[in-house]
């Protein structure tokens, strides 16, 4: 079924436009309870950004629970894998997650997390939007739901990340610079680097409500680089708003995604004899990390572009490693969905214990050169349709000897999910090329 209000990872959109209003919040609660007043604790762990407008949204949903007769906990501000962790422990109902992620302050959103600390099963969603279609009916006045505060909660989470690094091991002898976004882990992340050992220069850690991801963090590099070199710092992490994404920076200021961060993770793991199956990317992820896997007899597939999909792959085959180029690392073995944190201290684990740099543990996975261009399209027509498209597709991949053993790149078109426009991207041994073809590809959408 077709969702009305869910999206890939919860609602989302723009603070005062529906649906992020909070008559709307109030009613997702008291829909959300309904549905999950019927599985059994009648307890939801509420957690949510630095964004000033999680005030507004968590007071909203806080009634509207209670309305259904359902006791929310609230965290404060807290990283999204936070409350999926706080969820499974405390065996809560489900958790809320009041966040944007990598959007900008204007923005909010409002996810899911199911007992077991993964996202919402699509039934349990659809159920949430069939209650959403009737009138709120507050329960008897006995039967509310009450609110109380998780003044615990980062403490707990940094215990949690904090013992997914060997106990072996330290971070003694590292200098970091850690970049929190102004976001959810700004008094978390600093505390569970430094507590393991590391000098830490703490940046992007003063929110003020409406700075989230502005110029910092994992969508904006460039501060985080500076400062590394400048401080003639070891290693960077950047996380992005709510702390599900991570990037890294070398000594050198040499930004590394979350393709190259797999692969580290990847080829530790299989040395460790603890990789169990393959790993999970997306149609996004950089060609280069597939050829580097297939060079170590590691499988490789890519699922579709977001991390709720890549669990879904790594569940689906029992493997224990995926994520995206855009940072969402998943480490199934420690995490129920993508930690900024947790991945990051997997790669400071390999860093340590292989007395290697990570400019090092990267340079044997040379990146492909990847090319986007977003073509915009008009009215009601199909370019994906198009004759004209295909040909042009075909072409491509002809020239770049796509399907055989050893190609020289790839091309995938997507259609965008929220505007008119068909994003071209061609990866391929060297830029000219790739230019060449996503030139070519656009050129036949924009004709179609």
């Amino acid at each position: 079924m077709t969702r009305k209000y869910f999206g890939t990872d919860g609602v989302r959109g723009k603070v005062g436009d529906y649906p992020i209003t909070p008559d709307f919040a109030l009613k997702l609660g008291w829909a959300a309870g309904r549905v999950l007043s019927r599985l059994g604790t009648k307890k939801v762990i509420i957690g949510k950004d630095t964004r000033i407008s999680g005030y507004m949204l968590e007071s909203a949903l806080e009634a509207g629970l209670s309305a259904a007769g359902i006791n929310a906990v609230l965290t404060g501000p807290i990283p999204t894998p936070a409350v999926a962790y706080l969820t499974k422990t405390f065996r809560a109902e489900a958790g809320i997650v009041i966040s944007a992620s990598h959007n900008p302050y204007y923005d909010n959103g409002i996810k899911f997390f199911s007992a077991s600390g993964e996202k919402l099963p699509d039934e349990v969603e659809l159920a949430i939007e069939a209650e959403l279609d009737k009138d709120i009916e507050c329960v008897e006045s006995h039967l509310l739901g009450k609110a109380s505060r998780m003044d615990d909660a980062a403490g707990r989470y940094i215990e949690f990340c904090k013992g997914t690094f060997p106990s072996s091991l330290s971070l003694a002898g590292l200098k970091l610079v850690v970049d929190s976004a102004n976001g959810a882990a700004y008094h978390i992340a600093p505390a569970v680097f430094s507590e393991l050992g590391a000098e830490v220069v703490a940046i992007g850690n003063q929110p003020n409500g409406v700075n989230i991801n502005d110029k910092c963090g994992a969508t904006s590099m460039a501060l985080l680089q500076q400062t590394v070199v400048e401080e003639k710092a070891d290693l960077g992490i950047a996380l992005d708003g709510d702390s599900d994404r991570i990037m890294m920076v070398d000594s050198q200021g040499n930004v590394a995604d979350g393709d190259q961060l797999l692969y580290v993770l990847a080829k530790q793991a299989l040395i460790d004899g603890q990789l169990k199956g393959g790993v999970v990317g997306t149609l996004m992820s950089n060609m280069g990390l597939e050829v580097a896997l297939g060079k170590l007899g590691i499988p490789f597939v890519r699922a579709n572009v977001g991390d709720r999909y890549v669990m879904e792959q790594l569940l689906e085959r029992d493997w224990l490693l995926g994520g995206e180029n855009s940072g969402h690392v998943i480490c199934r073995k420690l995490v129920t969905t993508g930690d900024a944190i947790v991945a990051a201290l997997q790669v400071l684990a390999v860093v340590q214990r292989s007395g290697q740099t990570l400019d090092e543990l990267v340079g044997d996975m040379p990146m492909m050169p990847q090319i986007l261009v977003n073509v915009r399209f008009s009215g009601d027509s199909k370019p994906l349709e198009s004759d004209l498209v295909k040909r042009a597709v075909a072409n491509a991949e002809k020239a770049m000897e796509v399907g055989t053993e050893t190609p020289r790149g790839r091309i995938l078109l997507r259609k965008s999910g929220t505007e008119p426009l068909i994003r071209v991207m061609a990866e391929a041994e060297s830029a000219d090329l790739a230019v060449e073809w996503a030139n070519h590809i656009a050129e036949a959408v924009k004709a179609a």
